[in-house]
C-alpha cells in the first residue's frame, strides 16, 4: 500500500542513461580500488597477526574483527545513506579505508597487535561501504535492468583481485625492517583516490516523506523471498571468508611461501568478480533463485578439492572454485534482495540484509583460526559441508512454496 503523504513529485524518477552509466563506472572503478583494501587485509591480516600476537590462538584475530567491523557498521551506514543520501555514505567509508592504512603502518612500527586489530576495524567498516556499490548501482535504474547494474559493479572487483595483490607484492619488502608498512601507506593512498572518484556519483537523494514510508521491517524480513537472499547470502559469504581467511595461514603451515598464497588470492579474487560481467544475464534468464543454488554447489566442490591434498595447486583450485561459488551465490542473493522492497524501504532492508550476512561472517571469521590451530586445514574444509547442505535444502524448498511477490506492485 502506499502512503498517502507521498506524492507523485516525491517518487524518484529513473536516472537518465547517461547518468546510469556514469554512476556505474565510477562505482566498478572506486569498487576496483576499494577491493584492495580487503585483499590487502586478508593478505596481511594473518601473517602480521601471528608475528604480533600474545598467543597463537590469536593469529587471525585481526581478520575477524575485519569482519566485525563489516558487521557492525552496516546499519549505521544504511542509516546515513537513508538520511544524507548514499554518497555522503561512501566517503565516510573511504576515510575509514584512509585510517585503516595508516593506523596499520604505525601499528606495525610499535608492534602493537591490539591496534593493528583496530586498523583491521576501520578496514571492515570500509568495506562495509564498499559492498553497498552495488546496491546504489540499481538505483534510478529499471527494474529489467537492475540485476545487471548491480552485477557491472561488482565486474570492477576483477581489477581488485590484480591490484590488491600486486600491492602486497610490490610493496612488502620495501622496508625489510618493516615488513607490509610501505603496503598499508599505498592502502591508505588507494583508498583516497577512491573518494576521488566518487565524489562525481550522482543518485537520487530520498525526499522526506520516502524516509518515512514503506512496510515495518519485521513484516519485510519475513517475506519467504527476503529469507532466502539472506539465509544464502550469509552462507555463501561466510563459508568464503572462513575458507579464505585460513587458507594463507594453512599455505604457510604446509610450507608453501608468501608469494605463493598471494598468487592464489590474486586468482581467488578475480575469479570472486570475472563471472559479474554476465552473472547478471545468468540471474535474469534463469532466476536468481537456480543462481544461488549453483553458488552454493561450487563452493562444496572447492571444499571437496581441497580435501584431496595440500599442494599449492589443492589451494589455488579451492580459492578458485570458492571464488566463483561465491559470485553466484551472493550475487543472485542481492539481486532477490531487490524484489523484496520498495524505494522507500530500501536502505532499511539492504542494509538489514548486509547485517544478517556479515554478522554470520563475523561468526565464522572467528571459527575458522581457532579450527585450523587446532585440528587442521582438513577439518577446517569438512566443516564447510554441512550448513551448505542445510542452505541447498531449504533454498530447494523454499522455490517451491513460496508465491512470487513483485515489490514494484507494493508501491501502487
Amino acid at each position: 500500500m502506499t502512503d498517502s503523504s507521498i506524492q507523485p513529485s516525491d517518487i524518484p524518477l529513473e536516472l537518465s542513461e547517461r547518468e546510469q552509466r556514469g554512476n556505474i563506472w565510477r562505482l566498478a572503478v572506486a569498487q576496483a580500488l576499494a577491493g584492495a583494501n580487503s585483499v590487502v587485509v586478508y593478505a596481511t591480516g594473518a601473517i602480521v597477526g601471528s608475528t604480533l600476537a600474545p598467543t597463537p590462538i590469536l593469529a587471525t584475530l585481526p581478520l575477524s574483527i575485519f569482519v566485525v567491523g563489516m558487521a557492525l557498521c552496516t546499519l549505521p551506514v544504511g542509516a546515513i545513506a537513508g538520511r544524507y543520501g548514499r554518497r555522503t555514505a561512501f566517503l565516510a567509508g573511504a576515510g575509514c579505508g584512509v585510517l585503516a592504512g595508516l593506523l596499520a603502518m604505525y601499528a606495525s612500527f610499535t608492534s602493537d597487535f591490539w591496534l593493528f586489530c583496530l586498523s583491521t576495524f576501520f578496514g571492515g567498516a570500509y568495506a562495509a561501504v564498499v559492498l553497498s556499490f552495488r546496491f546504489a548501482a540499481a538505483d534510478g535504474v529499471a527494474p529489467a535492468r537492475k540485476a545487471r547494474a548491480l552485477s557491472m559493479v561488482m565486474a570492477g572487483g576483477v581489477a581488485a583481485g590484480v591490484v590488491g595483490p600486486q600491492l602486497v607484492t610490490w610493496t612488502m619488502d620495501l622496508w625489510p625492517q618493516q615488513l607490509f608498512a610501505v603496503t598499508f601507506l599505498a592502502q591508505a593512498i588507494v583508498a583516497a583516490l577512491s573518494a576521488f572518484i566518487l565524489f562525481g556519483v550522482r543518485l537520487p537523494i530520498p525526499s522526506a516523506a520516502q524516509k518515512r514510508g514503506g512496510r515495518p521491517l519485521a513484516a519485510i524480513a519475513l517475506q519467504p523471498r527476503f529469507i532466502a537472499a539472506a539465509t544464502c547470502g550469509a552462507i555463501s559469504y561466510t563459508l568464503m571468508n572462513f575458507l579464505m581467511t585460513a587458507a594463507p595461514l594453512a599455505m604457510h603451515m604446509h610450507g608453501h611461501s608468501t608469494a605463493s598464497s598471494n598468487l592464489g588470492l590474486q586468482w581467488h579474487v578475480i575469479a570472486m568478480f570475472a563471472p559479474s560481467f554476465f552473472t547478471g544475464r545468468i540471474i535474469a534468464r534463469f532466476g536468481a533463485e537456480r543462481v544461488m543454488i549453483t553458488g552454493l554447489v561450487l563452493i562444496g566442490i572447492s571444499a571437496a578439492v581441497g580435501l584431496r591434498g595440500a599442494e599449492v595447486v589443492h589451494f589455488w583450485w579451492t580459492l578458485i572454485l570458492l571464488g566463483l561459488g561465491w559470485n553466484f551465490g551472493f550475487l543472485g542473493a542481492s539481486a532477490l534482495v531487490l524484489e523484496c522492497h520498495t524505494d522507500a524501504e530500501k536502505t532499511r532492508v539492504q542494509s538489514l540484509n548486509d547485517f544478517i550476512v556479515f554478522g554470520l561472517m563475523a561468526l565464522g571469521s572467528f571459527a575458522s583460526g581457532g579450527i585450523l590451530g587446532v585440528y587442521g586445514w582438513n577439518t577446517v574444509l569438512w566443516v564447510s559441508f554441512p550448513p551448505l547442505a542445510i542452505t541447498v535444502l531449504a533454498l530447494v524448498v523454499l522455490q517451491f512454496r513460496e508465491k512470487p511477490v513483485n515489490a514494484e506492485a507494493v508501491e501502487q
